[in-house]
């Protein structure tokens, strides 16, 4: 007898959590309960959530996080996201309130230490894709490598209800190269972001035709004799970098995580929730919750 096929959203907490932070902060509008608590990040959060699960119609939820800035990308290279400000302290009391708010619907929060939400979300994604369906809901274009069979992407736009999609089918339409090869792409160019160069001096309309062109970064250094004399005095000047930033931008999909699809079923108490939205004073959200 073959398992029934689930549709599974992977939510990519952090990136809801400070787009919706951001989104409301811009005018000094923190919201805050009667005891101070502030919860701008949290309400936004829950606003871009619920509306992705009325839109994609999950059967299982699980949500992703990092667990702090040290991870083994940090251990690698000490500039990884040394650029990020410290979040703002009205921030700081919102990252545990909003797992809170999760557990109320009874989804599980995984997380790992020494690897990123994306890591966990890679890992779970390819775990479920040999039979299941998924969804990753994110705001972070990193998250396209793994665009695959039944594995599809919903990058969030602004405002609430505005994604664009990606599937494997369409996905070189859309961005001119395979999912797989955004890794090769990211470690020419490199990801400001996420602080790492790549080849200093080769941007990405450069990487992306280099890769539409010889396909991976292996391929390019095996013909680096045919490139034009500027770009392979670049890459030879900053080869180390090349394949460090490539190692940085490779999500991992192996590591030690499990998520048994029983405790993800996108099944709550109406009253569980209802009660956690009264204590956060959320009473516009709870005429969304079904």
């Amino acid at each position: 007898m073959t398992e029934k096929q689930h549709k599974i959203m992977l939510v990519d907490g952090m990136a809801l959590l400070f787009r919706g932070f951001f989104a409301t902060a811009f005018r000094g509008n923190f919201m805050k309960t009667r005891d101070g608590i502030p919860t701008n990040g949290v309400y936004q959060f829950m606003r871009y959530f619920l509306d992705a699960a009325d839109r994609f119609k999950p059967t299982h939820v699980i949500c992703c996080w990092d667990m702090g800035s040290k991870t083994f990308r940090t251990d690698l290279y000490d500039g990884y996201k040394a650029n990020r400000l410290d979040p703002p302290e009205e921030l700081i009391p919102q990252f545990d309130l909003v797992k809170e708010v999760v557990e109320a619907f009874d989804i599980p929060n995984i997380g790992l230490e020494n690897f990123e939400a994306d890591d966990c979300i890679g890992t779970l994604a390819r775990q479920y894709a040999a039979v299941h369906d998924v969804l990753i809901l994110t705001g972070d274009q990193d998250i396209l490598q793994l665009v695959d069979d039944r594995i599809r992407v919903a990058i969030m736009r602004k405002g609430i209800g505005n994604y664009e999609m990606f599937e494997k089918d369409t996905f070189v339409s859309q961005k001119g190269i395979l999912p797989g090869q955004m890794v090769d792409l990211k470690g020419l160019m490199g990801d400001t972001s996420d602080n790492y160069p790549g080849v200093r001096g080769i941007g990405e309309k450069t990487a992306l035709k280099l890769i539409q062109e010889y396909e991976t970064i292996d391929q390019i250094l095996d013909h680096i004799d045919h490139l034009p004399k500027g770009i392979q005095k670049k890459i030879r000047e900053n080869i180390d970098m090349l394949y460090l930033s490539r190692e940085l931008a490779q999500i991992k999909c192996d590591i030690p995580i499990k998520c048994a699809l029983d405790d993800a079923a996108w099944l709550y108490d109406k009253r569980i929730v209802e009660d956690k939205f009264t204590d956060l004073e959320f009473g516009n959200l709870i005429k969304l919750v079904n």
